[in-house]
C-alpha cells in the first residue's frame, strides 16, 4: 500500500491536500480540519495525517484563501546568525535591491542547527514565499519538499554537487587548496589553521591539508576548532594555543576576518609583529580586513556579483523564464596585504 501511494505523489509537482488524504485513509476535509485545528479529529486519526503530512513532504498554505494563488512579493532570507557574520554586507545589498523592487524580506535566523534550517524553510513555504535565499545546510528530507515545491530556492556562498533549486558561490574545496600554495609560495612553512565549526569551512581545512602535504609542505599542520559564531575570545583561546608550540607556527590561517583580526591583537599584545614574527590570513575579505592595521590578508567573494545574480534569477523566475543552468559560480581571489 505505501508503494502505490508514493507512486500517486509524481516527483515534478508539490504534494497536494488529496495526497495526505489518500494516504492517510481520510477525506480531504478530514486533513484541512486537522491542520487548521488538531483537536477536533480523533487522536488515532490524528497521527495518521501527521504522518502522511512528513511522508509527502506536504506544506500547508498559511495564506488567505484570496492570496493563495497570486504572488507574496516577498522572499525569505535564511542566515546562521547577525553577529560579526560573514554574510552580513551580502545580506544588506540583497535586501536593498530587493525591497528597491517592491519585494519585502523576511529574514530568518537559523544557527547551526539543520532541524532549524528546516523548520523556517517550511515556515517560508507555508506562506508561499517568491523565494528562499539560504545560507545554511539542508536536511536530506528538506531536498525533496524543496525539489517538488515551485518556489524558487538559492543556495548562496556554496557550490553543492547537486543543488535542490539553484546555487551560486564559489569552491570552497578549491580555495582550500589555493590557499595552501599561496602560503607555500610566501615561503611560510609552519602553518596553524583556525577552523570554525561548520561543513563549508572543514571542507577548506581538509582541501588545504590535502594540498600542503601534496606539494611536500611536510606533516599535518597543527589547528583548532571553534564555534560559530565565532568571538573574539575563540582568537585569544587559539594565539594561546600557538604559543604553545615548539616551533611557534610561521602563519595562522583563520576561517574569518574576524578570528584574524583576534589573532593579530593578541600577538601584538604578547611583543610580536605582524607579519614578521607571524603572519596572519583571514577570509571573506570584511571591512574590516582593508581597515585594521596591519591590514588583512585575506579571500575575497564578491558579494556584489553574488548579489547581482540572486536579483537576476529572482526576477527571471518572477517572469517565467527559464534559467538554463542550476548554479552559478562567483569565484574568489586572495588579496595579499600586510598582515602575510
Amino acid at each position: 500500500m505505501s508503494d502505490e501511494l508514493d507512486m500517486a505523489v509524481p516527483s515534478d509537482r508539490a504534494p497536494t491536500l488529496d495526497d495526505v488524504a489518500q494516504r492517510a485513509g481520510v477525506s480531504s476535509a478530514t486533513v484541512s480540519r486537522f491542520l487548521n485545528n488538531p483537536k477536533i479529529v480523533a487522536e488515532a486519526t490524528g497521527e495518521r495525517i501527521r504522518e502522511a503530512v512528513q511522508h509527502v513532504g506536504y506544506i500547508p498554505n498559511a495564506l488567505a484563501g484570496g492570496l493563495a494563488s497570486s504572488r507574496s512579493r516577498m522572499v525569505a532570507v535564511l542566515i546562521p546568525h547577525l553577529t560579526d557574520s560573514i554574510f552580513n554586507d551580502i545580506i544588506e545589498r540583497m535586501t536593498e535591491d530587493l525591497n528597491a523592487s517592491g519585494t519585502n524580506v523576511m529574514l530568518g535566523l537559523t544557527g547551526t542547527s539543520v532541524a532549524r534550517t528546516d523548520e523556517l524553510i517550511r515556515a517560508a513555504l507555508a506562506r508561499r514565499v517568491d523565494a528562499i535565499i539560504s545560507t545554511g545546510p539542508i536536511g536530506g528530507e528538506m531536498f525533496e519538499v524543496i525539489r517538488r515545491s515551485r518556489t524558487l530556492f538559492i543556495q548562496i556562498w556554496e557550490l553543492p554537487e547537486d543543488p535542490p533549486g539553484m546555487a551560486i558561490g564559489f569552491s570552497h574545496r578549491d580555495a582550500g587548496r589555493d590557499l595552501a600554495r599561496f602560503v607555500a609560495s610566501r615561503g611560510y612553512r609552519r602553518p596553524f589553521l583556525v577552523t570554525a565549526d561548520g561543513s563549508r569551512a572543514k571542507l577548506r581545512r581538509d582541501s588545504f591539508i590535502a594540498e600542503w602535504q601534496a606539494i611536500g609542505g611536510g606533516e599535518e599542520p597543527h589547528g583548532t576548532l571553534v564555534d560559530i559564531p565565532s568571538r573574539y575570545g575563540h582568537a585569544r583561546r587559539a594565539f594561546a594555543e600557538v604559543r604553545r608550540l615548539d616551533p611557534m607556527p610561521d602563519v595562522v590561517l583563520c576561517g574569518s576576518d574576524y578570528l584574524a583580526q583576534g589573532i593579530i591583537v593578541e600577538a601584538e599584545a604578547a611583543g610580536l609583529t605582524v607579519p614578521g614574527d607571524l603572519a596572519v590570513m583571514g577570509f571573506g575579505n570584511s571591512r574590516i580586513a582593508g581597515e585594521m592595521r596591519p591590514t588583512i590578508t585575506t579571500v575575497d567573494v564578491d558579494g556584489s556579483r553574488i548579489a547581482q545574480e540572486v536579483m537576476s534569477v529572482v526576477r527571471r523566475h518572477g517572469a517565467g523564464e527559464d534559467i538554463p543552468h542550476n548554479s552559478i559560480d562567483v569565484g574568489y581571489r586572495i588579496i595579499a596585504r600586510e598582515s602575510a
